[in-house]
């Protein structure tokens, strides 16, 4: 088992995690509830961290890390109600209209 990096907060770390296992990669998180520490120890050994189950699939896991870490943040309009959408979203939040397939 390895270490493939921290992320800034749980609900990140889960995303990653789920988005590897997406891509057939074993991943689980560590360090659910060490926040709580902080001050006591070290900020930055009190955050969460993706790890590898298979030492065989961590340098392609760790290339997968570093695209997800990558992807664009997408602006486009929702071409049924007009809404500007920023960010990762696929979806538009004020109709619910898929995001055009240009994107």
């Amino acid at each position: 088992m390895k270490r493939i990096g921290q992320a800034p907060n749980i609900a990140i770390a889960q995303l990653w995690v789920d988005m590897l296992r997406d891509q057939g990669i074993d991943a689980n998180m560590q360090r659910y509830f060490l926040n709580g520490a902080a001050g006591d120890l070290p900020p930055d050994q009190c955050l969460p961290e993706i790890w590898v189950q298979d030492d065989a699939q961590f340098d392609r896991a760790k290339l997968i890390l570093v695209e997800i870490q990558r992807t664009p943040q997408r602006n486009w309009v929702c071409q049924a109600c007009g809404e500007r959408i920023e960010g990762g979203f696929e979806s538009c939040w004020n109709c619910g209209a898929d995001m055009p397939s240009h994107f």
